[in-house]
């Protein structure tokens, strides 16, 4: 037992699991003396509690003595493991788990020493600053290449400048961090942003509106107009035109509308507020498409 592993019991549960998990994360082993895989995950979880020292507490619960919190927290087979962040369960896994593997689960926990960079760099975008911003997050990169929701926070603000040699950057960035990063929703909506930027970036709005009202089946302007509309955000028109593409020619340059509407589909799947807008056109899709 050491200053970072405890004994806990359901009298002194909520204190020294709910409320000191406001202060560093804390992981509780669920366990019994009968259980032979117990044996195997202690030692595991005491040796990281040590070795971490006093970056996450190790609270160890005798499921037996105290059914109910293993009840409360729903322990269906033991060794159950369970951790808790700002009063809340973050995360858990069952069983015996290989030393490489449980300490994956406990670095996960833990808080990056980049993280003061990172939101620092956030709070300058904020401010409209996204020259220092970029230079902030590159820090906090530097700090801890394991992080990779910095990488990402990276790429998103590259893409914000609309300036062709950042949007280069985060472009060879991408391909580093999209297969590590366990956010694989936000690498999507991410690698749809960088191949908008490469497709819209520097067109002539007003040239490409004044050929379509001169041929309204100029398709390759309606492209063109659709993903300079999608790169400024004006999502509805962009969705519009490419829908009018599909309607006059789903085969049209390889199916470049109906292609280009997943890709805005899948753009603004990691924007809630636009899940209307998709519902909306997904369904328009499908009706032309049928």
């Amino acid at each position: 037992m050491s200053a970072h592993a405890f004994d806990v019991t359901v009298a002194d549960f909520d204190d020294k699991v709910l409320a000191a998990s406001r202060q560093v994360p804390v992981i509780v082993d669920f366990w019994a003396p009968w259980c032979q895989p117990c044996r195997i995950l202690k030692p595991i979880l005491e040796k990281l509690a040590a070795e971490f020292g006093g970056k996450f507490i190790l609270a160890k619960v005798n499921s037996d003595e105290n059914q109910e919190l293993a009840v409360r927290y729903g322990v269906r087979g033991i060794p159950a493991v369970k951790a808790f962040v700002g009063g809340e369960l973050a995360d858990e896994f069952t069983g015996a788990l290989p030393e490489p593997q449980v300490r994956e689960f406990v670095a996960r926990l833990i808080p990056s020493p980049a993280e003061p960079l990172r939101r620092e760099a956030l709070a300058l975008a904020a401010a409209g600053d996204l020259d220092d911003a970029r230079k902030k997050m590159a820090d906090a990169i530097n700090l801890d290449p394991a992080n990779d929701t910095a990488y990402l926070d990276f790429i998103e603000l590259s893409l914000a400048t609309n300036a062709a040699d950042a949007i280069d950057e985060a472009r060879e960035l991408m391909t580093v961090v999209a297969d590590k990063a366990r956010d694989q929703d936000r690498v999507a909506a991410l690698q749809a942003r960088l191949k908008l930027a490469g497709a819209g970036a520097g067109a002539d709005v007003a040239a490409l509106q004044a050929r379509l009202a001169q041929n309204a089946d100029d398709l390759d302007a309606r492209l063109q107009l659709a993903q300079a509309q999608a790169l400024a955000q004006d999502y509805r028109a962009a969705l519009e035109n490419l829908l009018e593409i599909v309607r006059r020619n789903r085969q049209w340059n390889e199916e470049a509308g109906r292609k280009s509407m997943l890709d805005l589909f899948t753009l603004l799947a990691a924007q809630p507020q636009h899940d209307d807008l998709v519902r909306e056109f997904r369904v328009a899709l499908a009706r032309t498409l049928n």
